[in-house]
């Protein structure tokens, strides 16, 4: 009765912090969202019909379908006040939102205070501290979102906390705020671009540029063919391991509990014939320790599928930057492959990947080029853009596509994902140049410092656009210093040590310690020696035994995925034992198996800091120079 009554009765103020979940962590939690069909579709129907994102998956946040209930249910009039993730504000999924928000109410008022703790270094710290201390690491907001039928539009209100503020110091400020007029005439008035962008709005001259991909269809003219998001296993610590041996011993007993869980399921049938994703959830055995459940694995369950190993193949990834494992390649226990198969198809398919960070990442804007397969998390979950294509011919087609080779031992015919149409564009500008060369000269801009400033909010927001040179000396300096740059970071591995020196040990080894013993990296990961924001950043301790000193200052400059490269090596050399399945994953193993040398944890920190050291020379280089497509954009904004 009071249900009812509470329906019925004309609400005008909603105040709340809602929770904050887009859902459970894992399918072994067995903890999904309480399920809001109702709002869920208004959001479809709203936000997500006015989003131009290809991943929507945050605007069914728990705070996000509170604040779409809110709206409604206030009807024509009335105020809400909340306290939400503040990733709303910027989100690129949260566009359609914006706009939404934009056309309902008349008056919004936005208290930003700031905590993103997933970003890292400087960032991290300007973001200051944590609102909700230690269990939260999202940015948070104040919002007042206002109806008044007498008003017409919207006028967007808002204010920044400030940098670098304790949590505190924000409180403190929150207090002394007291309330919309106590932060008075510092309110910023925000006038919403054409993209339903609030803050950091984008530089509408990179329009102009080529992009490097559209799967929308959206564009005329587009650099690549094709082009995929790195693979999701939904299970990295069973389908990943520096150890191909551990790996694949992994992988069988994984498969073999599934197998027993599906035999399980089948003796004991259901009443409906096949069991639902729920009536499976209920009864699979969630022990982490023998299986990684997903969603697409339980549905494989109530389908009655087996599963076996002949299902993928092991090889080798780019897990992180300057990082390889092996990995279990499988469209059964990889969650999503994505496009992947048409770009390493089988075991000897050959390629190179531009990377790019992903749409909507807080950090600077940063791409690797790779030749292994690349997981997500390779470059903030971004887009990898393929050398090469390959497409599976039968026999008796004729293989007019392929342009490199016939069809290889495999059945596959390989063609370049470079387009007719960006060829064509370059020649009418500069000449005939080759696809090789393009692709070189992508990667040469995407490191041009001017255009990663300049251009910085849109590379957040949005795939990379190319300018198309104004002359082939431009093209030609960019394409080289491109193919410089993808030398060394594709074949990172195999670059000129740079020559570290030791403040402790060294590459040999003292009497009567094994090199396995002398080089062998424990589970805390190689350090700076001092304290906090006192570290010296000259020497890592690599471990008991070796302290490396002499590290150029210059080498830390080289920033790849949020922090330097030299950090990935340090962070990731190591051996870590999982949380939930309790598998080891030991850097020492790949050090050995593979690279047949204990000392190769030691030799890749020299040759990263190599490879950082060139890097920032060639980057420094291009920064001096004023390209015809920067001068020509000033102009125009002259």
């Amino acid at each position: 009765e009071q249900r009812k009554r509470q329906k019925k009765a004309a609400i005008r103020v909603i105040v709340s912090n809602p929770p904050w979940s887009t859902g459970q962590r894992s399918q072994n939690d067995a903890a999904q969202n309480q399920q809001y069909p109702v709002v869920n579709k208004r959001i479809e129907d709203s936000y997500a019909a006015f989003s131009n994102a290809g991943l929507k998956r945050n605007l069914y946040d728990s705070y996000v379908l509170a604040i779409r209930w809110a709206s409604d249910r206030i009807g024509e009039s009335g105020v809400i006040g909340f306290v939400t993730n503040a990733g709303w504000l910027d989100g690129n999924a949260m566009d359609g939102m914006r706009k939404c928000l934009a056309d309902e109410f008349t008056s919004i008022y936005v208290l930003n205070l700031r905590g993103n703790q997933r970003t890292q270094g400087e960032r991290s710290r300007q973001e200051g501290g944590k609102v909700f201390g230690a269990g939260s690491r999202a940015p948070v907001a104040i919002t007042l979102f206002v109806k008044n039928p007498k008003r017409k539009g919207c006028k967007i209100l808002y204010h920044d906390i400030g940098d670098y503020l304790s949590r505190e110091e924000k409180l403190e400020k929150v207090r002394g705020f007291s309330g919309i007029k106590g932060i008075g005439e510092k309110w910023t008035e925000i006038k919403p671009d054409a993209y339903h962008d609030w803050l950091n709005q984008r530089d509408a001259g990179f329009e102009k540029f080529m992009p490097l991909g559209d799967k929308k269809g959206l564009s005329k003219e587009v650099v690549f063919k094709n082009y995929s998001l790195g693979i999701v296993t939904g299970r990295d610590a069973w389908c990943y391991n520096y150890s191909k041996t551990v790996l694949q011993g992994n992988v069988r007993a994984m498969i073999r509990f599934y197998e027993n869980e599906r035999k399980r399921l089948q003796d004991q049938g259901t009443t409906s014939g096949r069991p639902t994703q729920a009536e499976v959830t209920r009864f699979v055995n969630n022990d982490s320790t023998k299986i990684s459940w997903t969603r697409a694995l339980k549905r494989d369950l109530a389908k009655n599928k087996a599963l076996g190993i002949q299902e993928g193949r092991f090889a080798l990834s780019q897990y992180r930057p300057f990082t390889r494992k092996y990995m279990f390649f499988s469209r059964r226990l990889n969650e999503m492959v994505l496009q992947m198969p048409q770009i390493f198809p089988h075991e000897k398919a050959e390629n190179l990947l531009i990377c790019v960070m992903g749409r909507g990442e807080t950090d600077d804007f940063s791409c690797l080029v790779v030749k292994d397969i690349p997981n997500l998390h390779l470059i903030a979950s971004g887009q990898c853009f393929p050398r090469w294509l390959y497409t599976k011919r039968s026999r008796n087609q004729e293989t007019l596509f392929a342009e490199e080779s016939e069809t290889d031992s495999y059945g596959y015919v390989r063609e370049s994902a470079i387009t007719d149409a960006v060829l064509c564009s370059f020649s009418e500008k500069i000449g005939v140049v080759s696809p090789d060369d393009i692709f070189h000269y992508i990667y040469g801009v995407l490191h041009v410092p001017s255009y990663r400033v300049k251009y910085a909010t849109n590379l957040r927001k949005e795939l990379p656009r190319i300018p198309i040179p104004e002359s082939v000396e431009e093209f030609q300096m960019l394409s080289h210093a491109g193919k410089e740059l993808g030398g060394l970071h594709v074949n990172y591995e195999e670059v000129e040590e740079y020559p570290i020196s030791f403040e402790d040990g060294g590459w040999k080894s003292t009497s009567g310690i094994s090199p396995e013993a002398w080089f062998k990296l424990e589970d805390r990961p190689m350090r700076h020696p001092g304290k906090a924001r006192n570290k010296d950043q000259t020497r890592i301790i690599y471990n008991e035994h070796i302290t490396v000193m002499g590290i150029p200052e210059e080498a830390y400059g080289y920033r790849v995925n949020g922090k330097p490269a030299i950090a990935w090596v340090m962070e990731r050399q190591r051996m870590k034992t999982d949380k939930a399945s309790q598998i080891v994953n030991d850097a020492n193993r790949y050090a050995i198996e593979t690279m047949q040398d204990p000392a190769y944890p030691l030799r890749l920190l020299a040759k990263v800091i190599a490879v950082s050291v060139e890097t920032r020379k060639i980057e420094d280089a291009l920064q001096k120079i004023e390209f015809s497509w920067a001068k020509s954009q000033r102009e125009h904004s002259k």
